[in-house]
């Protein structure tokens, strides 16, 4: 795809900006002694979207520059660069198909919810227990497998709910287990280097279901029939689609949009379970304790919460969570004992994205990743070139959020003990 002097002078533009703002303002908050951690993000994106305009009127405004103000200036940046795209590649499908774009859109939307209810387990785990979890993929792909096995090997033909609720029961239990054996020595002074011991148990972890599953299953892709069949329906009807003379040809004022019943089913779930989880976070005393021990282990002590079982009660709820995503995906795609690399993988950059320890944050940057990858390879010609680039998408906005918001889109700094706030 070529593009005109036009696209790359409006890109060159943006680029030389944002970076004179991200070093400019991040200038004028250390000369104020001010805290620059967001600093950089904001001067990039008043630079790119209005150039020094903007540069001026943050650095005039410093530091009433509030998280609306560089929402909004992100917002505006993408939205040039999408005009610019637009008349660049006239005859792009992302910019002659409305109905196309509605389709990528919704479908990244709803993909977007189930990677972040995936990444909510990774960062409960790492608020309570200080951990970042790398067996959190195996999890994700022993919830797909156990459904796989109680639904078609073991009970053929049972209610897929029975499937689905003992894959959850399952990991509550191998991740009980697995804290209370492997990790619970970190907090008695028992381990020298914690950091590092929870690193590698947990690869050990994901080493030990990958190659116990490919051992009892094998290697062979499996997969279960639909749990629930939505019927068909048209939006509009084909006889009341509103069809309009363009200098192209004739084209619909409103088109259909396609979703697939397995992801609509999973993404309906997952919105259901997040509520659930926020009322217990929020409204029973065990979620208000993991909460406490979250912000305080310490000051949680005192007040006579137990921090060893709300550690093992956070790692085997967030092991739950992320079965639960692959319970409910592996009617949608084929299942492999290697299949958790790439959602684990997403759940880090997702993580990072939100802010780590934060639960709002981590289904916030789900749905911004899932939209990024339909955005992204929806507007890539070749189909095959666009499913290769998927993993790319991820990676560009961690690098993006680490160099303009390391702490990320709800992250902040903690008082000493504390690793997040539920």
């Amino acid at each position: 795809m070529e593009f005109p002097v036009l696209f790359w002078g409006v890109l060159g533009w943006m680029i030389f900006w944002g970076v004179s703002g991200s070093i400019l303002i991040r200038r004028r908050y250390l000369a104020r002694d001010l805290d620059t951690s967001n600093a950089t993000f904001i001067g990039t994106m008043a630079g790119a979207a209005l150039g020094p305009v903007g540069i001026a009127a943050v650095w005039a405004g410093t530091p009433r520059a509030s998280g609306y103000l560089s929402t909004a200036l992100a917002l505006l940046a993408v939205l040039i660069i999408a005009v610019t795209f637009s008349f660049a590649d006239p005859d792009n499908i992302c910019v002659t198909s409305g109905g196309f774009v509605a389709s990528q859109v919704v479908n990244g939307l709803i993909i977007g919810i189930i990677y972040g209810f995936m990444a909510l387990g990774l960062s409960l785990i790492f608020s309570i227990l200080g951990v970042v979890s790398f067996a959190h993929g195996e999890f994700y792909m022993i919830g797909g497998m156990l459904v796989y096995w109680i639904t078609e090997v073991l009970m053929p033909g049972v209610n897929p709910l029975i499937g689905v609720l003992g894959a959850c029961a399952v990991a509550f239990v191998i991740g009980a287990v697995f804290e209370r054996l492997m990790l619970t020595p970190m907090y008695h002074g028992k381990i020298d280097r914690p950091v590092e011991y929870g690193i590698l148990v947990t690869f050990g972890l994901a080493f030990t279901l990958q190659y116990f599953v490919q051992a009892v299953a094998g290697a062979s892709p499996v997969k279960v029939q639909r749990y629930v069949e939505f019927p068909r329906f048209r939006f509009p009807a084909e006889a009341d689609l509103v069809w309009i003379k363009t200098s192209r040809g004739s084209m619909t004022l409103f088109e259909q949009v396609t979703i697939s019943s397995p992801r609509l089913s999973a993404a309906v779930t997952c919105i259901l379970v997040l509520l659930a989880l926020l009322y217990f976070m929020h409204r029973t005393w065990t979620g208000k304790a993991l909460r406490a021990v979250s912000q305080d282990r310490e000051a949680a002590a005192i007040a006579g919460i137990s921090p060893d079982r709300m550690n093992m009660l956070a790692f085997a709820l967030g092991g739950m969570i992320a079965a639960l995503a692959g319970a409910l995906l592996v009617q949608a795609f084929s299942w492999l004992p290697q299949v958790g690399a790439i959602p684990a993988m997403r759940s880090f950059v997702i993580v990072v994205l939100g802010g780590l320890g934060s639960l709002p944050g981590a289904f916030v940057g789900g749905i911004m990743v899932g939209l990024v990858e339909a955005a992204g390879t929806g507007c890539i010609p070749d189909a095959q070139k666009a499913a290769s680039y998927i993993p790319a998408y991820g990676m560009i906005v961690l690098t993006l959020t680490l160099l303009l918001r390391p702490t990320g889109m709800f992250g902040r700094r903690f008082a000493s003990g504390s690793h997040g706030q539920l």
